[in-house]
């Protein structure tokens, strides 16, 4: 398992990880992303990773469990 975590101070509501990985990520009414599951399957680390890479403020991280 992997673990997704988010610097929500870093947060600037730019969506590029719902565009990622939709199912893993939201945006609440203050443009701070939600994790929607904060541990994920090896089956679905390029999507998170995609979402965290592509991040512009690089508020996304993920650490191996």
């Amino acid at each position: 398992m992997i673990k997704v975590a988010a610097d929500l101070e870093a947060c600037q509501g730019y969506a590029n990880c719902i565009v990622a990985a939709e199912d893993m990520f939201d945006i609440d009414d203050d443009g701070k992303v939600i994790l929607l599951r904060t541990t994920i399957p090896e089956t679905d680390r390029a999507r998170v990773e995609e979402a965290a890479r592509t991040c512009p403020v690089s508020a996304l991280w993920l650490e191996d469990e």
